[in-house]
């Protein structure tokens, strides 16, 4: 690793040192290989495309599916004085040309596109005359159709190596299995295979399933027992406020989150808990993506999360500080039913897709063959009513397009208004001087806002108004006025949902959706389930050891403090010792029901204690069952397989 990277790395992030592996992916990416990075979640992915960015002539191309993540990374990077711009579904046609004119005119040294972009024309047009240096592909299993967040428009991304032909690719993931690591590099048309894996293990980390009917009073005992700032996740928006409510009254201090609610106060909210002052929040999983909070002291999936890669990465937000952390998981029965009938909802079939495509554009009035990179605001509720559609088959359906690249659903509205000043500094001064009525508020707007010549500033009226000693509705007139003038360049704040059409609207008969693709969804997702089922009826391996069994990383030793192990470890046998009594057992019991001193007996390389005490663990735990008679039986795992 040359001297050059650590010095960019103390300069911008205040390092001394890499983590591990980053180093060895820096140095790939250096010498112009193709790169695959699977890093744990919080594990540094950033760093290791954006310090060789720096370090090279030329910008950096990052593909994000994520319009959250883009806008957190590129706010991260314009913190350090480093030039980043995001271009994404929602954004005005005037901010768009000012981000490529900054690229054009090597301003910028990042720009962050979502993979629909890459078949727009201008940004083809843009793209071809930048001096690209690396290409990035952030969350790179939605590249494979057996990853748990598929999205064909990914698959477009092998083509624009095509006309970058000498630009190394590297993809990043936190959450892939083996098959999906061979997919990417394969779908990335990688020169050839070049993997490079940190240790997705949390040592300080105990994972915990809880198998409770009384979920609520197992919560409060939860937050009780342990200090420190907490996570807990639920399914939908409304369970949020009446669990925070409910936590509350029990003398904990707690608030609510999720993407329905307005900017303002997702940002308060987020910043109440950031700093402390609230203790506890209950999010959906809108909540934690680029999230840089190191002391969460505890995870509680309060319902069941989707699938283990999306559980590993949720429950990783706990502990970065290295210090001990507590993720816990709350299974009742019912929940097992309701998760294979949400998996199965999640796919409607496809003449209900058909349907709500067609009548969404009938809906928002867009005639056929037009509509491309508009959004328009739309309240899903009052479109499934019209319509006589079931809201979450609307829901679904949309998704499915949205992964398909028809549709883009922006659930939250924007946090804020945009402003840009497209003149030279002295055509404003002129233009100040010749009409004074405007130079008040235009005054303002310099003293507060700096870069606003060369890129659209976030701006608040009501703070704009408040420094001009200005009404606020004044000022979003003269803002206005401004506008029209073409003075300056005024985006209002976005306050709806949107949906966005990444293509022209299609008749019915031209909408193609590919059958093949939607089954093989269906079955990675109906597989995925049937791995997160195992996960929780699995009471007898450790937590840690079976989550990274499924990442493929099999040398590891027990974590030794999750619910597994903590019951093992009263047991006080080595996991040698355990594992191999526990075998003779599994094999005494194989061929048929046993009595206790047929088992002891029958196992003579052990000290009859032992025995005892594995036997007694593994009735605790129901993997061995006591029949009517006493004798006693091996249980197979409950079969959790989908019907």
């Amino acid at each position: 690793m040359s001297i050059e990277a650590r010095k960019i790395l103390t300069q911008y992030w205040g390092h001394t040192s890499f983590r591990p592996v980053q180093e060895e992916i820096i140095d790939a990416v250096l010498k112009q290989e193709d790169a695959l990075a699977l890093l744990p979640t919080g594990g540094g992915k950033s760093i290791c495309f954006q310090i060789p960015a720096l370090m090279q002539e030329g910008i950096c191309l990052v593909i994000s599916p994520l319009i959250a993540l883009m806008k957190d990374q590129v706010n991260g990077l314009k913190k350090r004085g480093i030039a980043a711009a995001a271009i994404h579904t929602g954004m005005h046609r005037d901010e768009i040309e000012s981000a490529y004119s900054n690229c054009l005119t090597g301003k910028n040294k990042f720009l962050y596109i979502s993979p629909e972009r890459l078949e727009n024309e201008a940004f083809l047009f843009v793209v071809g005359r930048l001096k690209v240096n690396l290409i990035t592909v952030d969350e790179a299993h939605c590249i494979s159709q057996w990853g748990y967040d598929f999205r064909p428009p990914y698959l477009r991304i092998a083509k624009i190596r095509k006309l970058l032909p000498e630009v190394p690719v590297l993809a990043l993931t936190a959450t892939a299995t083996p098959d999906v690591t061979i997919d990417i590099m394969d779908k990335l048309e990688f020169k050839k295979p070049n993997l490079f894996k940190a240790s997705f293990e949390r040592k300080n980390l105990s994972y915990n399933v809880f198998k409770e009917n009384d979920k609520i009073g197992r919560l409060i005992r939860l937050l009780q027992n342990e200090s420190g700032s907490a996570i807990v996740y639920v399914r939908n928006r409304r369970k949020t406020r009446d669990l925070a409510e409910i936590l509350s009254k029990n003398n904990i201090s707690a608030i609510f989150y999720h993407a329905g609610l307005d900017a303002h106060t997702r940002d308060k909210k987020q910043k109440e808990w950031t700093i402390g002052s609230t203790r506890v929040i209950v999010a959906t999983n809108a909540f934690g993506m680029g999230i840089d909070k190191a002391d969460v002291r505890q995870v509680i999936h309060y319902d069941l999360p989707d699938c283990i890669e999306s559980y590993f990465q949720e429950a990783g937000r706990a502990g970065r500080d290295t210090k001990p952390a507590v993720a816990s998981l709350l299974v009742s029965n019912i929940d097992i039913t309701n998760t294979k009938k949400r998996v199965s909802e999640s796919y409607p079939n496809m003449k209900i897709i058909r349907n709500v495509y067609n009548a969404l554009g009938n809906y928002l009035q867009i005639p056929e063959g037009s509509g491309k990179d508009t959004g328009y605001d739309f309240s899903i509720a009052d479109f499934s009513k019209q319509y006589g559609f079931n809201i979450l088959e609307v829901y679904n359906s949309i998704k499915l397009l949205e992964r398909e690249g028809f549709v883009f659903y922006i659930e939250s509205a924007g946090k804020f208004s945009k402003l840009f000043i497209p003149l030279k500094k002295e055509t404003l001064y002129r233009y100040m001087v010749e009409h004074p009525e405007s130079d008040q508020v235009l005054k303002e707007i310099l003293r507060s806002y700096g870069g606003i010549f060369t890129d659209y500033i976030n701006i608040n009226e009501t703070q704009l108004a408040k420094r001009a000693d200005m009404n606020k509705d004044d000022v979003v007139r003269k803002l206005i006025f401004l506008n029209k003038a073409n003075i300056l360049n005024y985006i209002p704040i976005r306050t709806k949902p949107q949906l966005v059409y990444a293509q022209e609207r299609l008749s019915l008969k031209n909408i193609q959706l590919s059958k093949e693709i939607y089954k093989n969804q269906k079955a990675a997702a109906e597989k995925r389930l049937q791995s997160l089922l195992n996960f929780l009826s699995n009471s007898i391996q450790c937590r840690s050891q079976q989550l990274l069994h499924y990442f493929d990383q099999n040398k590891v030793k027990r974590c030794g403090i999750c619910d597994i192990c903590q019951r093992k470890n009263k047991v006080e046998l080595n996991e040698i010792e355990f594992k191999s009594i526990e075998n003779a057992i599994e094999n005494s019991l194989r061929s048929g029901s046993k009595h206790l001193y047929d088992i002891i007996s029958g196992i003579d390389n052990f000290e009859e204690d032992k025995v005892i005490s594995v036997l007694r663990w593994l009735l605790d735990n129901n993997k061995v069952i006591r029949q009517k008679d006493e004798s006693l039986k091996w249980h197979n795992q409950l079969d959790l397989s989908f019907d």
